[in-house]
C-alpha cells in the first residue's frame, strides 16, 4: 500500500521520500458512520529503508486522531539546532499521539524520542497549515550530539514567552549561521514571533569555548533577532554582552566579548587567530546596515591573502613571522556598510610592531571581492612620524630605522580566485599619518 506524503519533515528526516508506503502489514478495520478506526502493525518505507511501525487512527467527521509508533534502525533522523545525528547502531522509538483535521492543522498531544541514551519529550506541539511550530507548552532535551557534547535543556511555555533553561547546550551551529548569516527561511520552524528567557549554565560556542550562566531576553521576528538583552562569561574577569534595541525605524546592536578568538575563528579566510577582545556596534535602517567592528591585541597567522602581500613586496622576514609564531596587532578597526548582497568597506586600520594597514573596499556575495590599500613596515612609520618637528620626536623619539618604504595593493576577483598586484610607495598620504597619530595618542 503506497500513501501520498504530505508531511514536510525534512529537516527531521533528511531522506524522507514524497510517498509512504507499508509491507507486511497487520491491519484492523472498523468502519461506522462518520467513524473510521484503523490499526495495524508491520513495515513503512518513509525513507530509503523500512522501519516498523505500529498505529491507530480513528477517523471521527474531519479530524483525525492518531497514536503510532516507530522503531527506526537504518534510517537517518537529524535535529540540526540540536546538532544531533543518529548512529545507524543505535534503534530510533519514536512515539506520536496527536491529531490532524481538514483544515492540514497538525498537532501532537505527545511526543517521546529514544535513541540509546538520548531522550526528548515534548507535550502539546502545534504546527500551522504551513507546518511550521504555532506553539509549545513544554519539551525536555538530554541528547549527547555528534560532537560528543551534552545537552540539557527544558523548555517551558509561560504567559508571553518560553523560558528556556539547563545545564548544557551546544549553540555552536547557532553561532555559526549568526555570523555568517545562514537564516534560510526555509529552515525557520517557528510560524509566530519568538520571546525567550535564557537561563542555561553552560553554553558552548566552539570546540573550546563555553559561556558560562548565559541569561538574559531575546526575541525573534520573521527569523531575525528583533530585541535582545543577554550577558555571560567565560571567566571572572573576561564576559560577554549582546544588546538589540530598537529606536522609531532603527535596530541598534552591540556585541562585546573579551575573548574574539572563537567568533574571528568562525571566518574561513583566518586559520589563525589567537588572543584579542571584540567590540561590535551596528545601526540598520531599511535594508541598509553601518558598523563598525574593534579588536584589540591579538594575533594573527595563517591569512593566505596578507602573506601573499607581504611576499609580493619582498617583505619576507615578516611574512615568515606570518606563518610561524604569528604578527601582534594592538588595534584593529573596520567601518562597513552591508546593503542586501553588497558589503562597502569604508575603511579598515590595524596598526602593530610590525606593520600597519589602511585599506578600503567592496564585497558582493559569492560574485566579486575588490579591495585596496597601503601596508607599511613599523620601522617606516617611526621615520616618517619622527620626521614630523616636535611632534615626531615627543611620540617616537629620535628613531631611524631601516627597511622599504611600504606598498600599495589590490585585490580583486570572484571569490577563491582574487588576484594580488602590489607596487611600492615612496610616501605616506596624510590620511595614513592621520590614523597612526590618532592611534599612538589613544595609547
Amino acid at each position: 500500500m503506497v500513501l501520498k506524503n504530505f508531511l514536510n519533515l525534512k529537516y527531521f528526516f533528511p531522506e524522507m521520500k514524497e510517498t509512504i508506503s507499508f509491507k507486511d502489514n497487520k491491519i484492523n478495520l472498523i468502519s461506522k458512520k462518520n467513524f473510521l478506526k484503523l490499526s495495524g502493525s508491520g513495515k513503512t518505507l518513509l525513507q530509503k529503508e523500512f522501519d516498523e511501525i505500529n498505529y491507530e487512527i480513528i477517523k471521527r467527521d474531519n479530524s483525525y486522531i492518531f497514536d503510532t509508533n516507530f522503531d527506526i534502525s537504518n534510517n537517518p533522523i537529524q535535529i540540526k539546532f540540536l546538532n544531533f545525528k543518529n548512529s545507524n547502531k543505535a534503534k530510533t522509538s519514536l512515539s506520536l499521539k496527536g491529531k490532524f483535521n481538514k483544515d492540514q492543522n497538525l498537532s501532537f498531544d505527545k511526543i517521546s524520542f529514544l535513541n540509546d541514551k538520548n531522550i526528548i519529550e515534548i507535550d502539546d506541539l502545534k504546527f500551522d497549515q504551513n507546518y511550521k511550530i504555532s506553539d509549545l507548552n513544554y519539551a525536555s532535551i538530554k541528547i549527547v550530539d555528534e560532537f560528543d557534547r551534552k545537552n540539557q535543556l527544558s523548555i517551558n511555555q509561560k504567559k508571553n514567552y518560553y523560558n528556556i533553561s539547563g545545564k548544557n547546550f551546544n549553540a555552536s551551529i547557532l553561532v555559526d549561521d549568526l555570523i555568517t548569516k545562514e537564516n534560510d527561511q526555509n529552515q525557520n520552524l517557528f510560524s509566530n514571533n519568538l520571546n525567550l528567557r535564557l537561563d542555561i549554565n553552560e553554553v558552548l560556542i566552539s570546540k573550546n569555548h563555553v559561556i558560562k550562566n548565559l541569561n538574559g531576553d531575546i526575541s525573534f521576528e520573521k527569523n531575525n533577532v528583533n530585541k535582545a538583552n543577554l550577558k555571560g562569561s567565560f571567566s571572572k574577569n573576561e564576559n560577554i554582552s549582546f544588546t538589540v534595541i530598537k529606536k522609531n525605524d532603527q535596530k541598534v546592536t552591540t556585541f562585546f566579548s573579551d575573548k574574539a578568538e572563537p567568533f574571528i575563528k568562525k571566518f574561513e579566510f583566518i586559520k589563525g587567530f589567537d588572543g584579542g577582545s571584540l567590540d561590535f556596534y551596528s545601526v540598520e535602517s531599511g535594508n541598509i546596515s553601518n558598523s563598525q567592528i574593534k579588536l584589540y591585541d591579538f594575533k594573527l597567522k595563517e591569512v593566505p591573502a596578507l602573506t601573499k602581500i607581504l611576499t609580493l613586496a619582498s617583505l619576507q622576514g615578516i611574512a615568515d613571522l606570518l606563518s610561524g609564531e604569528g604578527i601582534r596587532f594592538d588595534d584593529f578597526e573596520m567601518k562597513f556598510q552591508n546593503k542586501k548582497n553588497l558589503i562597502t568597506i569604508n575603511e579598515v586600520y590595524a596598526i602593530g610592531p610590525a606593520i600597519s594597514i589602511l585599506m578600503e573596499g567592496y564585497i558582493e556575495k559569492d560574485n566579486l571581492i575588490s579591495l585596496r590599500g597601503t601596508l607599511v613596515p613599523a620601522t617606516t612609520i617611526n621615520k616618517a612620524i619622527g620626521s614630523i618637528p616636535i611632534l615626531g620626536e615627543i611620540l617616537v623619539g629620535k628613531k631611524t630605522g631601516e627597511g622599504v618604504f611600504g606598498v600599495s595593493f589590490k585585490i580583486k576577483g570572484p571569490p577563491k580566485k582574487t588576484e594580488t598586484t602590489v607596487n611600492p610607495i615612496k610616501t605616506l598620504t596624510p590620511r595614513f599619518i592621520t590614523r597612526t597619530l590618532e592611534k599612538i595618542k589613544k595609547n
